[in-house]
């Protein structure tokens, strides 16, 4: 490659520009760097322009370039700028001082590990949470809010669920049933009585599903008193078609429930078989002893068997209750009631048949009045059974009474007086009335109340304070249930 001859490679050469002078404003050493007027290289330079370097005794001056060398301590030519050179720079210079000048940026926001050394922990450290203040406040007020709900709740129990029965579909069965029953209705029986009995018999699922559509029929229906044959678990409908078919009535057929009293069976004897009720009424007025009841009897109460009879057309009056009394002795016998033991086996059944509720209450009931004819456990031998009361006062449909039909002494059934078992039989007993009059349950019992009279739930005490609070039960009871009152 060809070299330019030393003298014109000299003309050449350009003093070089000082960079820092350009970039801090320094025009004149700008200039004088652009226009090649810089000093001699033998020229001392002036102390403002040296660099703060150990080595400054080779630092070019103002105006130059440094030595082309990479040894910092070889003493080189100084090399002028090219015009190319020159004209970069013009241009780096021009966009330098174009570039606006901008406010200095927001400071940025502190890091996670920045604040949590700020708040004098470390990463292993957890930062101890405030203190909660009023816990028990909350607590307590919680409390109360719960107390009010359950409150309310038991409170509006009983309004809420009358609300949901009036409007919730009654409950009903469907089809037309299974099993056979004898179904009695009586003179003077209305649509709602007549729904009640079927609902008691087990017949329909509910009074209200079978009301319900019987008030639907147009025209009302007529109904004739008599026995039907039905069955268990029909539905409304068809327990109400059932009973209007003519097929289907009994002819000399009656029922005698457990429990009836013999002035109610004398009614269902004619009602069923057609026999006048005067007939039978003087019938029942004969002596007892003639129908072979014990001596003591002074009427037929307690010895009308309760079952369903279908009797010869041709049967009187008389023979229509002999049959029936006949049937009792049987049931006495088949128990291994000796004839002796006749009379208070049927006096004892008779309270039982009316006060029990539930099967197996039946024994516990019987337990409870024999504990109290027992003098060692019930010095007052004072049965005070309602049953005995309500049936002298005439009022044999009921078990309550008032205060003053239980201090009437002149009621001779008033057991809360007279001590010992009633003057006589204020019913007509069934089979498990006489088991349970023989084989009471094993207990302390001396009380006892029908708590729920939807069901006959029945608590029983040994203590007065056990029976106050079952008594209490059974009030609040009744005070949901104003339908009982």
């Amino acid at each position: 490659m060809t070299q330019l001859p030393p003298e014109q490679r000299a003309s050449r050469e350009r003093p070089g520009l000082d960079w820092e002078a350009i970039l801090s404003g320094d025009e004149a050493a700008a200039s004088g760097a652009g226009d090649g007027r810089a000093a001699a290289p033998d020229a001392a330079p002036r102390s403002d322009e040296w660099v703060n370097d150990p080595f400054a005794a080779s630092a070019p001056e103002p105006g130059r370039v440094a030595p082309r060398s990479n040894d910092p301590f070889a003493a080189q030519e100084e090399v002028p700028l090219t015009r190319r050179e020159r004209r970069e720079l013009e241009e780096r210079q021009a966009r330098v001082e174009a570039e606006p000048v901008t406010a200095p940026s927001a400071p940025a926001r502190p890091s996670r590990a920045e604040r949590r050394e700020a708040a004098g922990f470390d990463d292993h450290d957890t930062p101890q949470r405030p203190k909660r203040r009023g816990a028990w406040g909350c607590l307590i007020a919680l409390l109360i809010v719960i107390a009010l709900g359950v409150g309310a709740f038991f409170f509006l129990q009983g309004p809420i669920s009358a609300v949901i029965e009036r409007f919730a579909p009654a409950a009903d069965y469907e089809g037309s049933g299974t099993g056979e029953v004898t179904f009695m209705i009586h003179e003077g029986d209305d649509g709602s009585t007549i729904a009640e009995n079927l609902y008691d018999e087990g017949v329909v699922a509910s009074s209200k599903a079978f009301y319900d559509v019987l008030v639907d029929q147009d025209p009302e229906p007529a109904f004739y008193p008599g026995a039907y044959r039905l069955a268990e678990k029909m539905s409304a409908q068809a327990a109400l078609d059932a009973l209007l078919d003519p097929a289907n009535k009994l002819e000399n057929t009656f029922v005698i429930p457990e429990g009836t009293a013999t002035v109610d069976a004398l009614t269902n004897i004619a009602e069923g078989t057609g026999v006048p009720l005067e007939e039978l009424q003087a019938a029942a007025a004969e002596s007892p002893q003639s129908y072979g009841l014990p001596a003591e009897a002074k009427s037929l109460e307690g010895f009308l068997f309760p079952a369903t009879y279908t009797l010869d057309p041709g049967l009187d009056a008389r023979g229509v209750l002999q049959t029936l009394v006949d049937r009792q002795f049987q049931a006495l016998d088949e128990a291994g009631v000796a004839p002796a033991d006749r009379w208070r086996t049927i006096v004892l059944a008779s309270l039982i048949q009316r006060e029990a509720g539930l099967r197996d209450d039946y024994y516990k009931v019987s337990r409870v009045f024999q504990n109290r004819l027992d003098p060692a456990q019930w010095e007052s031998g004072l049965l005070q059974s309602d049953a005995t009361v309500a049936y002298g006062t005439g009022n044999t449909h009921r078990v309550a009474t008032t205060d003053a039909e239980r201090a009437d002494a002149s009621n001779p059934y008033n057991t809360y007086v007279h001590p010992g078992l009633p003057i006589g039989p204020i019913s007509n007993p069934g089979d498990l009335a006489i088991d349970a009059a023989l084989h009471p349950a094993d207990g302390t019992w001396l009380f006892f109340v029908t708590w729920n009279l939807d069901t006959g739930e029945t608590i029983f005490s040994t203590t007065v304070e056990e029976h106050d609070a079952a008594v209490a039960k059974w009030l609040a009871w009744m005070d949901e249930h104003p339908e009982y009152q």
